[in-house]
């Protein structure tokens, strides 16, 4: 398969209700006129799968039941994607879901769905922000198929096999001391896990490092540990063992099963929801930044939420000394997500709080909006953004907290909030407002 334009796809949307997939297939229509937009039924669907691949379907558009827990025999989408991963040439699946949550949420991202909507808070705007999303993915991917097939078709066959394909599951002994039950995330550095640990007798986070530990500069999460383990608050994760095993660094920390705030942004925020998150990232950053640590990666995925929706930050690696005024690049190279990136961070200055502030705003946007603030074909062409571009209007409903995101988002860092605390201290004033009843003329 050759790589397409935007307008030439073919999607497949699978409901069991004929009046729904038609709705769907209506609004994606008016976005992609001359694509083949294609119902199936879900009978039709349970006897084609098996042959279904991405020669003939680029996205498929799937409802399914997903339970209350991933591990519920109930949770048919689960099962599905099970299925699906374990097959090299399926198209991209774009999960609808009904009767999940959280947990599910998270279970089918990490077995492949390019997306996971629920079906009682889809609207227009977000289906197609989210086919427009997960379509880009399908360019990529048919456009290095296209190329590796340009040396052989048998080598071609093999990369999108090794795309698709589950991961090698870990040695249940992996790190002695911890039984590996099955794999909750993976870097570009490490892989975490979810582990039982012997000594605590409870699951845990197990992160292991991909590369070996053979220097001090290599010894990336001993510098997380370092940076962590003396922070002892329940808006922080809490960090139980560090070691090196056969030349590979481990960090055992907090389980956290129900996911991150990434996940709980599929789901839909409220503006009440959004400001109350606002609040207690702000809160668990003024603990951190009083314990002289600045984050610099601050992002959805590093958000983690308790039972009763409070948060806790993780992935220190990339932590600093407040006082030790070090700068973002040290070898020269940016670290971090360009998204949530601060403009002084895209230009490699030095960094303090309000660095983290900035990358709060940016997630105050993205739960008011549902989606970022600044975007491009490029990391550099974001980046970009964050240094030039003026701060995003947010919609008119929400219009009131304008003021609190320019500040947060400002350009130069003087003409942000200071800290932590004054954070909080605007939101509480944006409660007290939006509290206020409106005054009428007599």
């Amino acid at each position: 398969m050759t790589a397409r334009t935007l307008m030439t796809h073919r999607l497949v949307i699978v409901d069991k209700d004929p009046r729904y997939a038609e709705w769907l297939r209506h609004h994606l229509s008016v976005v992609y006129p001359d694509s083949t937009l294609s119902l199936m039924s879900a009978e039709d669907f349970t006897r084609a799968r098996e042959a279904l691949s991405y020669d003939e379907c680029d996205l498929l558009l799937l409802t399914s039941v997903y339970g209350e827990h991933p591990d519920d025999p109930k949770s048919e989408g689960i099962v599905l994607l099970r299925e699906f991963r374990a097959r090299p040439t399926f198209p991209a699946v774009l999960a609808i879901a009904e009767e999940g949550n959280e947990l599910t949420a998270v279970r089918a991202l990490q077995l492949g769905a390019v997306d996971y909507l629920p079906k009682r808070l889809l609207t227009p705007e977000r289906l197609k922000t989210s086919v427009r999303l997960a379509l880009r993915r399908v360019e990529r991917r048919a456009s290095r198929r296209a190329k590796l097939a340009s040396s052989g078709d048998h080598i071609a066959a093999e990369v999108a096999a090794a795309e698709a394909a589950p991961p090698e599951p870990a040695p249940p002994d992996l790190i002695p001391g911890y039984l590996i039950r099955s794999t909750i995330g993976e870097s570009e550095k490490a892989v975490v896990y979810l582990a039982q640990s012997d000594s605590l007798g409870r699951d845990v986070a197990l992160k292991v490092s991909l590369g070996e530990a053979d220097s001090e500069d290599h010894k990336i999460l001993q510098r997380e540990f370092a940076a962590v383990a003396r922070i002892r608050h329940p808006a922080v994760v809490e960090l139980h063992d560090y070691g090196v095993h056969a030349g590979r660094e481990y960090l055992a920390m907090e389980y956290f099963p129900r996911g991150d705030l990434k996940a709980r942004m599929y789901l839909g925020i409220s503006e009440g929801e959004a400001l109350r998150f606002v609040e207690n990232i702000a809160s668990a950053l003024r603990v951190v930044h009083h314990a002289g640590i600045l984050h610099r990666d601050l992002k959805p995925p590093n958000v983690m939420l308790r039972e009763n929706d409070d948060v806790a930050l993780i992935d220190f690696g990339l932590a600093r000394n407040l006082e030790g005024g070090l700068q973002s690049t040290r070898t020269g190279v940016l670290r971090g997500s360009p998204y949530y990136m601060s403009p002084e961070q895209a230009l490699g200055e030095q960094l303090d709080a309000r660095s983290d502030l900035y990358s709060l705003g940016i997630i105050f946007y993205e739960m008011l909006t549902g989606k970022k603030p600044f975007a491009g074909t490029s990391a550099i062409e974001v980046l970009q953004e964050h240094v030039n571009a003026p701060v995003p209007q947010l919609p008119e409903r929400h219009a009131n907290y304008q003021p609190m995101l320019d500040r947060m988002l400002a350009k130069s860092r003087d003409q942000r909030y200071a800290s932590a605390e004054e954070v909080i201290d605007a939101i509480a004033v944006a409660r007290e407002a939006h509290a206020r009843p409106a005054v009428t003329a007599a």
